[in-house]
């Protein structure tokens, strides 16, 4: 097997995920780019591979499981193991979101790409993941999943949200329950804050750019054999749950 590092980054063809895939290559890892749309995707690819990444499509659609199986055939295929799994991709789903209008079916498409797609692909890729001698995984979270500052009276935690928050707020439980079952191995599971940026994902309305928003997850990605698992980062430090 190779010894370059081996990363996938989820929803990477755009955005912050494709800041975290531009800034893992430039440590000179070999990085999967996975995405649904094709095009986007082969877009990706070419302008980080212009940009001097070792950048490789993965066509994943992380709602699906027989994407995110021939997903992990593929990575298998080509570079026999995986170190880094950054699980991205995300959505908002469709508004009004307050709890006493929001329709069950936007809580339902939010949680399956938000949370049971992390899980699908991180249960899908865990065996490539225990071939690597310094396993991690990033989870893509929001602050706004943090019920220490929703409850915190003052606190700025975004507008009331009954699908897009609470899906954050059992990505990070579930995030708490990996590291618990994963505690004697050597894989490294954390949630990661991006903070507010600029993206498709909010209409552009953040005030930090996807290149700030990658920084945490590239930091966590590159944890020491001896770093955290089972925390909530942001640029600023740990974060409560």
């Amino acid at each position: 097997m190779s010894e370059q590092t081996i990363a996938l980054v989820t929803g990477a063809n755009k955005g912050i995920g494709y800041e975290i895939a531009a800034g893992l290559g430039a440590l000179g890892w070999r990085v999967g780019v996975g995405a649904r749309d094709q095009e986007r995707r082969e877009t990706a690819v070419a302008n980080l591979r212009a940009a001097g990444v070792d950048a490789f499509g993965v066509p994943l659609d992380v709602t699906d499981d027989a994407s995110v199986a021939d997903a992990a055939r593929l990575i298998e295929d080509s570079a026999g193991r995986l170190d880094v799994l950054v699980n991205n991709a995300g959505v908002t789903g469709s508004a009004p979101q307050e709890p006493t209008t929001v329709d069950s079916a936007t809580v339902r498409v939010t949680v399956e790409t938000n949370v049971i797609g992390v899980l699908r692909v991180t249960n899908t890729m865990l065996p490539l993941l225990r071939r690597s001698s310094s396993p991690r995984i990033v989870n893509m979270s929001s602050v706004v999943g943090s019920l220490t500052r929703q409850t915190t009276p003052g606190a700025d935690t975004g507008p009331i949200s009954g699908a897009y928050a609470p899906s954050k707020t059992f990505l990070n439980a579930l995030t708490v329950q990996y590291a618990k079952e994963l505690s004697d191995t050597n894989i490294l599971i954390n949630a990661a804050c991006p903070g507010y940026c600029a993206t498709d994902l909010n209409g552009h309305r953040g005030f930090r750019t996807p290149q700030q928003g990658a920084a945490i997850a590239i930091r966590l990605a590159t944890l020491p054999d001896d770093g955290p698992t089972g925390s909530f980062f942001d640029d600023e430090g740990e974060l409560p749950w």
